[in-house]
């Protein structure tokens, strides 16, 4: 399993409605993380600074990545995109973390 960080950053204000849309997420999205072997996702807000931190726990990099792709990815960005900070194609402004320490079981 590989573990992944990333953080993306929330617009003021928009925590209670980024919170509603998750909740529940959307059922094809998730079949669509489960089917592309993510096994753990969780997302975090740091009131402070709206810096939102992602955790997932995926199987393979490329799968990862190719969610991108997925119609179902892509309109989830496009409805998420008022929230968040955002690429031109309204993908999430994400900064990659590195894992600097793990302690399992």
């Amino acid at each position: 399993m590989i573990r992944k960080g990333f953080v993306m950053h929330l617009k003021g204000g928009a925590e209670k409605e980024y919170r509603r849309r998750h909740n529940p997420i959307w059922g094809e999205l998730e079949q669509t993380f489960r089917a592309y072997g993510v096994r753990n996702y969780s997302i975090f807000l740091h009131e402070g600074t709206m810096e939102l931190f992602a955790y997932a726990e995926i199987e393979d990099e490329a799968r990862w990545n190719a969610i991108a792709q997925t119609p179902v990815c892509r309109r989830w960005w496009n409805h998420m995109a008022d929230l968040m900070e955002v690429n031109p194609d309204n993908s999430p402004r994400v900064i990659e973390l590195s894992e600097m320490f793990h302690l399992d079981k």
